[in-house]
């Protein structure tokens, strides 16, 4: 059985979907380091427990796009559908930030990223790979 070459766009798009999923655990850290402070601030009140459980949701969020950056490092198939709903939220987020917050900076950084793996992942590389993948474990196959 021969194994299939990963395009370079392909680890290029998982390198860059890792990061994403490490500045989503580094959010992570900066919000348990705000739930110890003694005074949360902030519009209406904020209680540790919301923090916590806010901390929790995007510890999950950013594991799985940590985990779909890492396979499509590795070329695993599966990967290829997280990574790219994840960069169509990115860009609705971009937006957001571009438009009714009048962030263009923060907007800039959140979509230049997304909209490169996205660039990656449906070039002809890697719709080509996307393509290929094999058959499934449990079909038949003749031997």
């Amino acid at each position: 059985m021969p194994t299939e070459v990963v395009p370079r766009t392909i680890r290029i798009a998982g390198v860059l979907t890792t990061l994403q999923g490490v500045a989503g655990l580094i959010f992570v850290v900066a919000l348990l380091v705000r739930s110890t402070a003694p005074d949360l601030g902030g519009v209406g009140q904020f209680e540790r427990g919301q923090m916590y459980g806010e901390a929790g949701y995007y510890t999950l969020l950013a594991g799985g796009v940590l985990a779909a950056g890492i396979g499509l490092w590795k070329g695993k198939h599966w990967a290829r559908t997280p990574a790219l709903l994840m960069q169509l939220l990115l860009l609705g987020t971009a937006w957001y930030a571009f438009g009714p917050s009048s962030q263009p900076m923060i907007a800039l950084v959140i979509a230049v990223p997304a909209v490169a793996v996205l660039w990656f992942l449906f070039n002809r590389e890697g719709r080509a790979w996307s393509f290929s993948s094999s058959t499934a474990p449990d079909a038949d196959r003749d031997e």
